[in-house]
This record gives structure tokens, C-alpha cells and sequence, in this order.
């Protein structure tokens, strides 16, 4: 028999690590080529990780919500064949008295950075250092997340674990001298634990926040405090819009074998007047502005669990229509089956939400961080409006929509902001009644 090492795949330019949330397979069951072995999660996207061969899983190297990097083991599956393993060779090692001292420390390490079961509820990533040490110091894990990290993504690094140790002894030797003093007037508040709600009437249910919706909450707030959030509206006719829809719709599903919806229409006119004011492509970091070359469109997309995610149109601006209605098919049932990688959801340069799929006539969306801008895109309504025409004003009925822009201040002033989404609208307004697609 031999022995086959299955690795955490590549997910991705930008993903180098993922958490397991769940081994659909466990020790000693049989495994077919291409079958899920376990579900895992980036800080967008779930997947699953499938065998790349027949056999029996016979030792699992990880366990559930342990962080994972890319390119690592995670199980031992056997197969059958020869003594010969398939995985890449590893040159056989001398036993010394050196080696066997090497094994202990290792082993010494392995201890070390074991990974203590009391921070397993926890939905953010923590290192086994900064568990280990929050271990040793009594911290609880609701003390724990509300320390805020330096790392990447907002993670508490050895630094921050160990300043929050310092300051909470400095706070301590403070409450001792107030204790001593007899000018103590008013006790020193305590820290408590968060509690969890419990119905009041013994009806209501509560119901904890999935993981998705936790990330969701945590990405909505930080963008609030990063961004200044100002918006612009403005009223779009798109009537010809509607028409030529209406006439090329079935001809189009019957050539290329996908529905023409509004979307890539929309996703069209703001690539061009993404190219036209670049000053919208870009995203800040700490007093620097990053001008971006690619215009990568992510577009908001509903999951089957009724949350929302964005996979990324990359280089939308070089797409033709029926190249940019193909993109939108395809990632939006992606995300409806749940079979979208982690790297459709990165590198996006500007994020469209239809909020008028749920009727709504316009929104004020979140900014989509580190990104400077999102246009939200009202429901169509047939509306009367004022029809100039040579021969004078008359009141008629056409297809209207609003455009809600979202911006960031600090870097997106109120010219740029109206002016952007203002040539949104007079490329759509300006739409050709009789082009081809």
C-alpha cells in the first residue's frame, strides 16, 4: 500500500491560508477520486477540498477550525499500489544522537504551539503563539476578541496580546492603590463577559449569527469607521434600454445559450465611465492613494443562504457584451450553488449592488473596502415625465431607474462623485436602439 498526502490547494494569487470547518470524510473511510474530503473557509469564500485519489483516509492532520496554509498536509489517504509512495520523495534521514535530540525539540515545539480547545467557538483567526500565551495569562476568549490586532485583516499578533497583558497589569497595580487609599470613592468597573440574550417573554428566539453573517457585520462596520460614506442620486431614463432587451432578449439566449438580463448592460456603461474618471478606481491606504490599473467590477450576488457576497468581473472594461453578460451568469450561479473560488472574490476595483431586484427605488450601500465607491442600481418603473420635443413638452410614460452612488470623502470629493455617476446615466441614456450585440 502507499500513502498519499493530501495538500491544501492553491486557491488563488491573493488567498495563502484557510480554516477547516468541517472533515465530511473521517478516519477509515473510504475516499472516490474527486470526492470532498472536508469544507473549508476563507475570510470570503467556502469550499470544499476534494481527493485527488481512490483510497482510505487513515490520519487527519488537522482538525476543525485550525488555520491552514496553502500548500500544507492536511490528511494521509491510502491507496492501493506498491510500497512505493506517490508523494514527492523525502530523502532518508541518518538516526544520530543529533536527529534524535532534533526530534525532541520538535516534539517541545509541537506542545508549544498546541492549540487549546477553549478558543475553538471563536469565528476569527488567532495564531497557536497568541492562543498559547492568552492561555497561560487567563484571558478569556471574550477578552480575546476585543483586543484590537495590528496583523493583516485586523489579527492580534504577539505584540498586541502582550501590550494588552501590560496594560491590564499597569491596571491592575491602579486599582490596588485606589484600594489602599482611603480617598476611594466610586468601585473600579469590571470587565464582564458578554451574556447571551435570553427571551424575556419565553417566545422569541435567538438565533447566533452564522459565520458568513459575522464576517458580513464585522466588514460592514469597519468600512463605516474607515470611509467618509457621502452619496449621490440621480435619475436615469432608460427606456431604449428596456426596448432593445425586450427585442433581442430570446434571439440572444437562442445564440449563446445565456439570458440577457439588465445587469451586464449596466455592468458595460460603468466600465466605460470608470475609464473616463479614473479618479474612482483606486483605494487608500493609511495616507497613500493606490491608482489601480485593471478596472475589476464586483458585482453583489446573492448565496443560497440568503446572504450576500462580491465575486469580481476582472478587466471588465475589455469585455464586450456578451463577454460581460456570460461573466454575470456565471458568477451569479456560482454563488447560488456555492461553487465559487476564493479568488473570484479579490482584487475587485469598484462594486455594483442591484438593490432594485428587491424593489427597492434606490439605497445608500457600504462602501466594499479597500475600494473608494459603489453604485447602487434602482427598479425600473414605468413613471410619466416630460418629453421635450421640437414641437414642444408632452407628458409621457418611459422607464426610469435611480443610480444611488456611494463615495468615500477623504479622497472622493463631491465633483468627482456626481460627475461619475452622472456619465453613468448619459451612457445609458445614450444607449443604441439598433446596435448589435
Amino acid at each position: 500500500m502507499a500513502r498519499f498526502e493530501l495538500r491544501l490547494p492553491k486557491m488563488g494569487e491573493s488567498v495563502a491560508e484557510a480554516t477547516i470547518t468541517s472533515w465530511l470524510k473521517q478516519v477509515g473511510d473510504k475516499i472516490e477520486a474527486d470526492e470532498a474530503v472536508l469544507e473549508i473557509a476563507t475570510d470570503k469564500v467556502d469550499s470544499e477540498v476534494p481527493s485527488e485519489v481512490s483510497g482510505i483516509l487513515v490520519e487527519q492532520l488537522f482538525s476543525k477550525d485550525d488555520l491552514v496554509q496553502v500548500g500544507q498536509v492536511i490528511a494521509i489517504i491510502e491507496i492501493e499500489g506498491d510500497s512505493v509512495s506517490i508523494v514527492e520523495p523525502v530523502e532518508e534521514a541518518i538516526i544520530t544522537d543529533e536527529a534524535v535530540e532534533i526530534e525532541k525539540t520538535i516534539e517541545v515545539a509541537r506542545e508549544t504551539v498546541s492549540v487549546p480547545e477553549d478558543f475553538s467557538g471563536s469565528d476569527k483567526f488567532y495564531s497557536p503563539l497568541v492562543k498559547n500565551i492568552a492561555k497561560e495569562e487567563g484571558i478569556s476568549l471574550s477578552e480575546l476578541e476585543n483586543i484590537v490586532g495590528s496583523g493583516k485583516d485586523g489579527r492580534v499578533t504577539k505584540e498586541d496580546i502582550l501590550k494588552y497583558i501590560e496594560d491590564r497589569k499597569l491596571e491592575g497595580e491602579e486599582v490596588k492603590e485606589v484600594v489602599a487609599s482611603p480617598k476611594l470613592v466610586e468601585p473600579i468597573p469590571q470587565k464582564t463577559q458578554q451574556a447571551v440574550p435570553v427571551s424575556v417573554n419565553g417566545e422569541d428566539e435567538i438565533v447566533e449569527m452564522d459565520r458568513m453573517r459575522k464576517l458580513i457585520s464585522g466588514y460592514m462596520v469597519a468600512s463605516l469607521q474607515t470611509s467618509a460614506h457621502v452619496q449621490s442620486f440621480i435619475e436615469v431614463d432608460v427606456t431604449n434600454i428596456v426596448k432593445w432587451r425586450d427585442k433581442v432578449k430570446t434571439a440572444f439566449e437562442k445564440r449563446e445559450g445565456e439570458k440577457l438580463t439588465y445587469t451586464p448592460i449596466f455592468m458595460e456603461a460603468v466600465a466605460k465611465a470608470i475609464k473616463d474618471f479614473p479618479g474612482i478606481n483606486i483605494s487608500v491606504e493609511g495616507d497613500y492613494i493606490i491608482k489601480k490599473k485593471n478596472i475589476n467590477l464586483g458585482m453583489a450576488a446573492a448565496l443560497s443562504n440568503g446572504n450576500l457576497i462580491v465575486p469580481v468581473i476582472k478587466n471588465a472594461d475589455q469585455l464586450n457584451l456578451v463577454g460581460m453578460a456570460k461573466a454575470v451568469n456565471d458568477l451569479a450561479n456560482r454563488a447560488k450553488t456555492g461553487k465559487l473560488k476564493p479568488d473570484d472574490t479579490q482584487g475587485g476595483t469598484y462594486t455594483v449592488t442591484n438593490v432594485g431586484t428587491f424593489g427597492s427605488v434606490f439605497g445608500t450601500p457600504i462602501i466594499n473596502q479597500p475600494q473608494v465607491g459603489i453604485l447602487a442600481l434602482g427598479a425600473i418603473r414605468k413613471v410619466p415625465a416630460v418629453i421635450e420635443t421640437p414641437e414642444g413638452d408632452f407628458i409621457g410614460i418611459r422607464q426610469k431607474m435611480f443610480l444611488s452612488h456611494s463615495y468615500d470623502h477623504r479622497v472622493v470629493d463631491g465633483a468627482l462623485g456626481g460627475s461619475f455617476v452622472k456619465r453613468v446615466a448619459e451612457y445609458l441614456e445614450a444607449f443604441d436602439i439598433d446596435r448589435d450585440f
